[in-house]
Parts: structure tokens; C-alpha cells; sequence
């Protein structure tokens, strides 16, 4: 997205506990983040499919159905996902976008560790099934299923107010059954989306403290500075806490195996 984020990454790379990172191949600072990527080979890279609130990577001619009259992909989710539903043009033109993000990819020669999207958009049924029967041809082994244990979440914080999206869950459900049927990899648990642009120290060491069996995410949006390209949050919050030494030490005492999706295929 800018490379903010990019540098933040290899900090937190280099002197913290981050192993993966996923790359929005339309950012305006996605050829920073690929050069970056190349020269560290144990960062584990995936791809971000765009495909609501931001730049596709096809020209908007190519896809108007999927655009707003400034050429970019609409903010709307909702209505962004009634168009595609309900609008076979628009399905046709999906399938293309996400077949150009793959491909651009492929050509940067990076290994292919994972797939997610921009606000989680692939939990969307049709999507869902583009994204998987497009990405099973081009190299497609893992995807984030955003299943977040609201258990967890409440040992971790108890008197905290952790948004929890109802509509997510079924949809969530399907992904995972679809992933499942297609041998596609994903974790068990995935923790960030809750606490979204909040991932503090505090909430990153309890969430270490009380993982659950099996393979989790824990994911982050770290940036050097808490503003950057329009963006606002606690991004210098959450580098700070990727790289204190306090959550390094948790992951060495509990004894927690890191890594990228591919690091944990077939387990």
C-alpha cells in the first residue's frame, strides 16, 4: 500500500516475530515491497487480492462493471457484492481481475505462500469461488479463513468490546468447507479482525499465552508512522509491538512453531 508499510515489514521482519506478509499487487508501493521481499528470502510472501476500496490492476475499461467513475473499486462491500451476485457481466469481469492479480504475482517470481483479500472480500460466496477456481490453476496451496475464536478473545481481554460480524460466520463456514474440499490449507484460528488497526503489546502477549491446538494467524497492519497515503491508526503501535522483546521472548517460552502458510502444509 506504501511503503511505510513496506519498511515496516522488514523491520519487523528482521528484529521481531513477523514471518509473512501479503502483497496488494495494484499498491502504489508494490514494487518496493517486491524488491524488498526478494532480498529477504525467509519472508514469507502472499497474495492481497484488491478488490473493493482500492486500484485494480486491469484497466477500468477492461472491467466497468466492477469500477466507479474514478476508476477505482467502490468502498461499498455491501454493494460492491450485490453488483457481482446479481450481475453476470460483472462476475465475467471479476474472474479477469483476479486472474491478472494471480499473474502479476507469478511474474515477480516470488513463491506463492498464501491468498487473502483487502476487508476480507473473498468471505463473499461467488468470490469465494472465483478466487478458488481461478488460484487452483496458478499455484493456489493456502488461504486465510477468517474464523476468529471469540473465546480466545475474552481470556486475552475480558472487560474488552471485541466487534464480532455476525453475517461473516456462515459465510466463513463455506469458505473453510471449500478451501477443505480443494485441498487448500488454512489455519484454524485467525486473530486481527476483532481488533482491527489495534493489535497492541498487551493483546499480542495474551493471545501468545493463550493460542489454541492447531494453526493460528496472527495478523497485523504495521507502518512506521500512524499516517501515511490517507491512512490513519496505530500503525507504529503495532510495528512497536511486533518487535518488543517481551513478545519474542513469549514465542521462545511457549514454544511456538512460526512461519508462513506453506511453512505448515500437510500438518
Amino acid at each position: 500500500m506504501a511503503r511505510e508499510v513496506n519498511e515496516a515489514v522488514e523491520i519487523a521482519h528482521t528484529r521481531g516475530i513477523l514471518t509473512a506478509a501479503s502483497l496488494m499487487m495494484s499498491g502504489a508501493a508494490a514494487d518496493d515491497a517486491v524488491a524488498r521481499a526478494r532480498r529477504l528470502p525467509t519472508l514469507r510472501v502472499g497474495l492481497h487480492l484488491v478488490l473493493v476500496d482500492g486500484t485494480p490492476l486491469l484497466p477500468p475499461a477492461a472491467i466497468p462493471d466492477l469500477v466507479d467513475a474514478d476508476g477505482r473499486f467502490p468502498r461499498d462491500l455491501e454493494r460492491a457484492g450485490r453488483n457481482i451476485l446479481f450481475r453476470r457481466s460483472a462476475r465475467r469481469q471479476l474472474a479477469l481481475e483476479v486472474a491478472a492479480q494471480f499473474d502479476a504475482f507469478h511474474a515477480t517470481g516470488l513463491p506463492l505462500d498464501h491468498v487473502n483479500a483487502h476487508h476480507h472480500f473473498h468471505l463473499h460466496p461467488t468470490v469465494a469461488a472465483v478466487v478458488l477456481e481461478i488460484g487452483g490453476g496458478r499455484g493456489l496451496r493456502a488461504l486465510r479463513v477468517p474464523r476468529e475464536p471469540a473465546a480466545i478473545l475474552a481470556r486475552v481481554e475480558p472487560i474488552g468490546h471485541a466487534r464480532a460480524d455476525w453475517r461473516a460466520r456462515p459465510c466463513a463456514a463455506l469458505l473453510g468447507l471449500r478451501a477443505r474440499r480443494r485441498g487448500v490449507m488454512s489455519p484454524r484460528s485467525v486473530f486481527g479482525l476483532a481488533w482491527s488497526g489495534a493489535m497492541t503489546e498487551p493483546r499480542i502477549a495474551g493471545l501468545l499465552r493463550h493460542l489454541p491446538a492447531g494453526i493460528s494467524e496472527i495478523y497485523t497492519h504495521p507502518a512506521t508512522t500512524d499516517r501515511f497515503d490517507g491512512s490513519a491508526g496505530n500503525h507504529a503501535g503495532e510495528l512497536s509491538a511486533l518487535i518488543a522483546p517481551a513478545i519474542a521472548r513469549l514465542v521462545r517460552e511457549h514454544g511456538v512453531a512460526t512461519g508462513g502458510y506453506s511453512d505448515f502444509l500437510g500438518t
